[in-house]
């Protein structure tokens, strides 16, 4: 039988801790809530109540039942007042030597049998329960922000801990109604050993000016469904703790250039910028605390986001390419009033793709989301080819032909014979160098990446590519097209993965080493991106729908171009390419698809 609870002591009543005391007295938890000075213990106070007086004004609590769970809440200064109860969570500043003491001071205190717990999201645990005669009755219990919200809690063990403390711990997980996954002391855990090394990289690519922070918000955002972008969870979280959780996980996992803080980072929290908490960290904010996000002298001027200076008009596009991406680039075209000229290799091809088209448009109709004449009006717009000289007057050329570089080099040289001067012309490539692409032709000014994703015609982002030899117009005139046709733009340079290809797949290789270490297991490891960090879909879902071959090729594009050690393909993803199991496609990738 699991031990029965009955208090609880929680130490530190920041924005996690009045959390964590939330939760426990949300489900009928006697709670010593704990701070270092009365200031402090105000604060906190304020805090939970602040909390709970939002959840009734929203409809989600009764007033009698706020009242009762502030009632279970026995507010105290020093941890002396933690003498009689059953379980301590420390929920204190992410320093060690801070920690050591707390739990030092917390083994005096606390009776024999009590379970001292702690929150830390990057400190090892183990460090932490040396500082106690009962190392065996150490555990960590990391709680997500806001904790009354967040499902997810890791279960952290050390070498020592005892497994009924472990089993008294999921269970009473199971009782506050969370889901926990249990795992070993390793820095970062699992949400944020894979979390902080992307979130590292998104700086870095804002640090280097590749993409403002907003295009690179948006493009994590609307390219993988995120519910934020990584610098404005970067805010939320708070740079001093980001640093701090940066430099933990580098000093103890194995020095991983990737965990090394990006000097941006300790540049700005030295100057105070330290996100939401301070009213300004990547974004200003209209006051401190506020999510409030207000104009500063980053925020692009309103003529950026309308048709920039120098775009030229387009009123017929060409389309080249016969696949999923080509049939989708299509309708979104001649949906938003263009003239499309599809070109493929055949007439047999002109009819699939016809065919395709007409049917998500069908399909438009039946949602109520298209009228008919809207769908007849665009197939009428759409021309079908089996040769490029049907190009010859068009204003802008998408290619969505395969991914290899030598067809495309020879596709594009084509399209420089045959097509106008002034003509845009642009790639779809996901990984390929669009400089490549560009030098095939005699007109590197004019050529462009669109990177649409997939399915083109839902899909509300596309990358616009720039490339050292692009003209300012080519780009203006991507982006005017882009928000003709009802798609986000993003503009960033000709970097291996551009945006969300080069945050997304190292976050996924990682994911994948994490498995093959045996660190823990494919489910948990999803579990704990969905419910603690809000992802859609876990990583291996994620890598099994996407194809591993696919993201095998990616993530070798992008170890080929940054020579990054951390970026080299995870040995196990190699071997399930190597075996045929490319994941739901060939019915076998990290899960078996076949038994669903």
């Amino acid at each position: 039988m699991a031990r029965a609870f009955t208090s609880v002591g929680v130490v530190g009543l920041g924005t996690m801790g009045a959390g964590i005391v939330e939760v426990f007295a949300r489900n009928g938890v006697d709670v010593v809530a704990v701070e270092i000075s009365e200031a402090a213990l105000e604060r906190g106070r304020a805090t939970l109540t602040g909390s709970t007086d939002r959840a009734v004004a929203k409809g989600k609590l009764a007033e009698t039942d706020r009242d009762a769970l502030l009632s279970r809440v026995n507010f105290q200064v020093g941890l002396d007042a933690l003498h009689a109860v059953d379980l301590v969570i420390e929920a204190v500043p992410e320093h060690l030597d801070l920690k050591q003491r707390i739990f030092a001071e917390l083994d005096r205190v606390c009776k024999p049998e009590a379970i001292l717990a702690t929150n830390t999201s990057s400190l090892s645990v183990t460090e932490i329960s040396v500082a106690t005669t009962r190392p065996h009755q150490v555990i960590g219990i990391h709680f997500f922000n806001p904790a009354p919200v967040m499902k997810l809690v890791e279960v952290v063990r050390t070498v020592v801990t005892s497994a009924d403390v472990v089993a008294d711990v999921e269970a009473l997980c199971a009782r506050l109604g969370k889901v926990d996954v249990t795992i070993s002391d390793r820095a970062g855990f699992i949400a944020n050993a894979l979390l902080f090394g992307y979130l590292n990289h998104a700086v870095s690519m804002f640090e280097s000016r590749y993409a403002t922070r907003e295009d690179i918000d948006a493009a994590m955002k609307l390219g993988c469904g995120l519910p934020m972008g990584p610098l404005a969870l970067m805010d939320l979280i708070g740079l001093d703790t980001a640093y701090e959780i940066l430099d933990t996980m580098y000093r103890r996992g194995g020095r991983d250039r990737r965990h090394a803080p990006v000097p941006l980072i300790k540049q700005m929290v030295t100057a105070g910028l330290l996100g939401r908490k301070s009213g300004r960290g990547f974004y200003t904010y209209e006051r401190p605390g506020s999510p409030v996000v207000v104009p500063d002298e980053q925020t692009p001027a309103a003529s950026q986001s309308a048709l920039a200076d120098g775009a030229r008009g387009i009123a017929k596009v060409g389309v080249v390419g016969s696949g999923t991406m080509a049939t989708g680039i299509i309708e979104v075209f001649a949906k938003a009033g263009y003239e499309v000229v599809s070109v493929t290799r055949g007439v047999e091809k002109s009819a699939r793709v016809f065919e395709a088209v007409k049917t998500s448009l069908n399909k438009g109709v039946v949602r109520g989301k298209l009228g008919e004449a809207d769908r007849d009006a665009a197939l009428g717009r759409i021309n079908w080819s089996a040769t490029l000289e049907h190009l010859i007057d068009v204003d802008l050329v998408v290619e969505a032909v395969v991914e290899e570089l030598s067809v495309k080099k020879a596709l594009f040289a084509s399209l420089d014979e045959i097509c106008k001067p002034g003509v845009v012309l642009a790639t779809t490539t996901s990984s390929l160098p669009v400089i490549d692409v560009a030098m095939a032709t005699q007109r590197p000014a004019d050529v462009v990446g669109l990177h649409f994703f997939n399915p083109a015609p839902i899909m509300p982002l596309v990358e616009v590519v720039r490339t050292i030899r692009t003209a300012p117009e080519t780009t203006a005139t991507a982006r005017a097209v882009c928000a003709a046709i009802g798609k986000t733009a993003v503009v960033c340079g000709d970097r291996s993965g551009f945006i969300v290809n080069a945050l997304l797949f190292p976050y996924l290789n990682d994911a994948v080493k994490m498995l093959e270490a045996n660190y823990s297991t494919a489910d948990d490891i999803d579990h704990a991106m969905k419910l603690g960090c809000g992802y859609p879909m876990g990583p291996f879902e994620l890598l099994d729908v996407v194809g591993l071959d696919v993201s095998l090729a990616i993530q070798r594009e992008l170890y080929l171009e940054l020579r990054e050690p951390g970026f080299a393909p995870a040995p196990l993803l190699e071997h399930l390419v190597t075996a045929g199991y490319l994941g739901r496609k060939t019915g076998r990738g990290f899960r078996d698809h076949t038994r669903r």
